[in-house]
């Protein structure tokens, strides 16, 4: 006879068509997945697969245990070459990894789980297995420990306000799995940050190397809202895929980010073109003031590099604000030449806390891709694991936001005197 644990039993019974399960470790996740596999799978052509990071991690979690438990059910050997199980009710469970994600397409599924989805890529459950459970209304649970503020953390708040969804959240001590004495012992051999997240299933900030380490988001996101009283700051990264740019204040000293532009293929009218989008609920709050001021920062390298057949970035935006002249009043404050990148960097890590811990950056929760990268940019290393002044690059939809950011606060809060101008004055 299977037994649950009443917190297992408590996701068991649930009857959301989606299920997100974040527990700590040795809670009994994977003993819960089988038994739901063997109840998903229960009925004539049902198909139940349980989902991996790897192929190789599905065979070695996932598959003896299943066998054991299953085995008075099974209507005729496990195949041992595509780790499949049919059982006498005539449904089939399946084990599959999400490293091939791609190669999993093609049947239509009753049931998944995916375990550790923390360890996946997005596009395993978004592009491909969401997609296989729709003409047979499907259900999917997904399972892990938390591993930063990655996608897996992502789904779990979205989750929370959706009315098809349930989250449920347990350390490894609710799972009653582990003595007292054998958690107090890892708790006194373990980072704090780490015990958190293994054992209490607490979504940390763990990555070593990170660049902007001072960024806190528990302490620095929350909403942002426009004060007319003071100017608008655009600055600009001038990347093709994804463009990038943030929309901020500054208030008294504060950094206030109120919005990001990130468009995919893109080309810089396209983004003055969202910006002027963007920015008309600020234009209707103006009123009083008169035209948005409007002060622009970026990347100064974008006076040589050319969008259109004869114009720069920088001519681009200039003959944007020219043709809205009415609505706005502009200055251009870019330098002749970008700081060093560690210099930059630095000047952002200050105004996040500095020294003496004052803190004074605050992010809008909208701006999602600026506070991954505040979160996952990372300094490159060298063959010998050694950091060195350059960020890595190796995700292309990393730093490009943080350097817009960046370009803006190392002007406004250099650590040491200012570039030359590039270009100043106000444009009419």
């Amino acid at each position: 006879m299977i037994q649950l644990k009443p917190p297992q039993l408590q996701v068991f019974l649930s009857p959301h068509r989606f299920r997100l399960l974040v527990a700590g470790r040795r809670f009994g996740k994977t003993f819960l997945a089988q038994t739901e596999l063997l109840r998903a799978a229960w009925g004539q052509g049902r198909m139940a697969w349980y989902v991996a990071p790897t192929y190789r991690q599905a065979k070695r979690i996932a598959w003896n245990p299943l066998k054991e438990l299953t085995r008075p059910y099974w209507a005729a050997k496990p195949n041992e070459t595509d780790l499949r199980i049919e059982l006498r009710g005539g449904g089939t469970i399946a084990l599959r990894g999400a490293d091939t994600y791609e190669s999993l397409r093609g049947e239509g599924l009753d049931f998944v789980v995916l375990d550790e989805f923390a360890s996946m890529a997005p596009a395993a459950w978004h592009s491909v297995l969401r997609p296989m459970l729709a003409d047979r209304l499907g259900q999917a649970l997904f399972i892990g420990t938390p591993h930063g503020f990655n996608h897996f953390y992502d789904l779990y708040t979205a989750a929370e306000s959706q009315a098809d969804w349930a989250t449920f959240h347990f350390t490894t001590e609710e799972g009653g799995n582990v003595p007292s004495a054998e958690l107090a012992s890892a708790a006194r051999e373990m980072d704090e940050r780490l015990y958190r997240q293994e054992f209490r299933a607490s979504f940390e900030q763990l990555q070593s190397g990170r660049a902007y380490w001072a960024f806190d988001r528990t302490r620095d996101v929350r909403p942002q809202d426009f004060d007319p009283r003071f100017e608008l700051c655009w600055s600009l990264d001038f990347n093709i895929d994804p463009a990038c740019s943030v929309l901020c204040q500054i208030v008294h000293d504060q950094v206030n980010v109120l919005d990001e532009i990130s468009l995919r293929n893109s080309n810089t009218g396209a983004v003055c073109d969202e910006f002027a989008r963007r920015s008309e609920k600020w234009l209707a709050r103006r009123t009083q003031y008169g035209p948005l001021d409007v002060r622009v920062y970026g990347d100064a390298t974008g006076d040589s590099r050319k969008s259109a057949a004869s114009r720069t970035d920088w001519q681009m935006v200039s003959d944007f604000f020219k043709s809205t002249g009415h609505l706005h009043r502009v200055h251009m404050d870019v330098p002749s030449s970008n700081p060093p990148v560690k210099d930059r960097v630095n000047c952002v890590n200050a105004v996040i806390a500095n020294a003496e811990g004052r803190r004074r950056l605050n992010v809008d929760p909208h701006c999602r891709q600026l506070i991954r990268d505040l979160e996952q940019v990372c300094w490159k290393t060298d063959s010998n694991g050694n950091m060195v002044s350059e960020l890595d690059h190796s995700d292309p939809t990393r730093t490009h936001m943080s350097d817009a950011l960046g370009y803006l606060i190392a002007r406004k809060f250099p650590m040491r005197a200012q570039c030359g101008e590039m270009r100043g004055g106000i444009l009419r």
